[in-house]
């Protein structure tokens, strides 16, 4: 809501609260058992009300089998809360509330549940093919960022005017809500083991590692560049480390999370500030928050370096005695090219899977709602934002072309008494 043109700041923080509180119901029906239940095909899980059933969760445990099947439940449901919310990131400005509010639960349901079954549970295909995803660098952020990018397409681009300026209504908030993202990533990485152990200290640390480290390379490059550095590009580099670290941060060691900082302050600012410019797609493409960018450019980083790092002995602590899973480096240096060859080529699929997957379910999610409603806000609506969309204001200040003529500043008697030269207030007048 900070981060976006005041007249949309009410509109943007409504999409996401809407996507986390139909998210909770939808996941709670069927999406939890999709993602988490039994077989029903190679990529997905049988649809039924087993997350409803107070009796399952006596007797049922997690995973790990240290915690309560609920405790999964709801670790599980923020995760994919957090993605719809991504998603909405690239359709902030534009979008048709009513389309967003059917969109949610239609994509979650045929896209999301698809992602997580496949990637996550024992019984998904690229599970069993051993594609390495800590907590979500494929699941959530590549999932959200492609998504992201193609559901903008079918929207259609903001007006001309906010495509042009588009400025945080509250850097402030911008800075403090950053603030509370990267605190909360703590409990996002590190509680993917789902247990406290010494992964989940592993992935705390390198998480933290990876994001200042990235956050300070996208400031270096702003420095360099623009010729000064850059609030807003400060939660930019951030992002892009939380996202790059995720399927990784409790399978490499720390100095291997600070390479991973360098190239994921580097390469998504390379390709949101000069790709993204040269580049006609992605120009006529308004992904509003540079979603793409920032999670799926950043989560595909992830994915490959985490393939390219992974440290045997800190994945055995994550999958168990599976000689799988190493990466590139480490196979090498051990006499195992082949192994570390296959594992990058899994981490390739499981990329190519997921974008496939986002592209084709994201683009039939947006032809049917826009069967039932339109996808994208009228004219009148554009110009007018929050006021017209939900009948409230942000802020009650003076802004986006307000005048406000009834209040005491707008008067000209205030004018008159405020300045002792009251003649010359006159002739301005």
């Amino acid at each position: 809501g900070s981060i976006v043109k005041k007249k949309w700041a009410v509109n943007s923080a409504l999409m996401a609260l809407y996507a986390f509180a139909a998210t909770m119901l939808c996941w709670c029906l069927w999406g939890f058992r999709m993602s988490f239940g039994d077989r029903l095909l190679p990529f997905v899980g049988r649809p039924d009300f087993a997350g409803l059933d107070a009796a399952g969760f006596l007797s049922a445990q997690g995973f790990a089998g240290a915690y309560p099947a609920a405790t999964l439940l709801f670790f599980q449901f923020v995760f994919a809360a957090i993605t719809l919310i991504l998603v909405a990131g690239s359709l902030l400005g534009r979008m048709n509330f009513r389309a967003w509010m059917i969109f949610v639960p239609l994509w979650l349901t045929f896209s999301y549940t698809v992602g997580a079954f496949s990637v996550w549970s024992p019984n998904g295909f690229l599970f069993k093919a051993g594609v390495m995803d800590f907590a979500g660098g494929y699941v959530i952020h590549l999932s959200s960022g492609i998504a992201g990018f193609t559901a903008a397409f079918w929207v259609g681009p903001r007006t001309a005017k906010d495509r042009e300026a588009f400025p945080p209504n509250n850097i402030l908030l911008t800075l403090a809500g950053a603030g509370l993202l990267w605190m909360g990533w703590t409990g996002f990485n590190g509680g993917a083991p789902y247990a406290a152990n010494i992964d989940a200290s592993v992935a705390v640390v390198n998480t933290h590692l990876c994001t200042a480290t990235s956050l300070l390379v996208w400031l270096i490059l702003d420095c360099f560049v623009f010729g000064r550095p850059s609030a807003f590009g400060a939660v930019q580099g951030m992002i892009t480390g939380l996202v790059c670290i995720t399927p990784a941060a409790g399978l490499v060691q720390g100095w291997a999370a600070m390479l991973m900082g360098l190239v994921s302050g580097s390469v998504p600012w390379f390709t949101m500030m000069v790709l993204h410019k040269r580049c006609r797609v992605l120009r006529h493409v308004d992904d509003t928050l540079a979603i793409l960018h920032t999670h799926g450019v950043a989560g595909s980083l992830g994915g490959l370096m985490t393939g390219l790092l992974a440290e045997p002995r800190l994945c055995r602590l994550f999958f168990g005695d599976d000689p799988r899973y190493v990466g590139f480096v480490y196979a090498v240096r051990g006499g195992r090219v082949s192994a570390g060859f296959r594992q990058m080529g899994v981490q390739l699929a499981g990329i190519g899977f997921i974008v496939a997957l986002n592209v084709v379910v994201t683009s039939i999610v947006c032809l049917l709602v826009r069967v039932a409603v339109p996808l994208r806000l009228s004219e009148e609506q554009l110009a007018a934002g929050d006021d017209a969309i939900h009948g409230e204001d942000a802020y009650a200040v003076w802004g986006d072309g307000e005048t406000y003529e009834q209040s005491v500043h707008g008067s000209r008697r205030y004018q008159m008494t405020a300045n002792p030269m009251s003649s010359k207030v006159d002739e301005i007048i």
